[in-house]
């Protein structure tokens, strides 16, 4: 198993764990944000595709023209472009 581990910018979250095996989520941890939403957000995505996961939350938008699922996106992005 493999974590992507993020700093997340421009939302009340601080940093993002997911945890994934083979390319399918196992795991997302999101330390603060609004716990109910990122609860949900986790709940949801655990079992899904990185691919997939990243391009259904790209682009979403809260505040300061993101939102944590778009800064989840972020994290995969960026880690699967390495």
């Amino acid at each position: 198993m493999e974590t992507i581990h993020y700093y997340p910018k421009g939302v009340c979250s601080v940093e993002m764990f997911i945890d994934h095996e083979d390319g399918i989520i196992q795991e997302v941890r999101i330390i603060r944000g609004c716990r109910g939403n990122t609860q949900g957000l986790a709940a949801l995505l655990k079992g899904m595709k990185l691919e997939d996961a990243m391009n259904r939350l790209e682009g979403i938008q809260c505040r300061n023209g993101t939102s944590c699922p778009d800064q989840l996106a972020k994290a995969i992005k960026q880690y699967l472009n390495q």
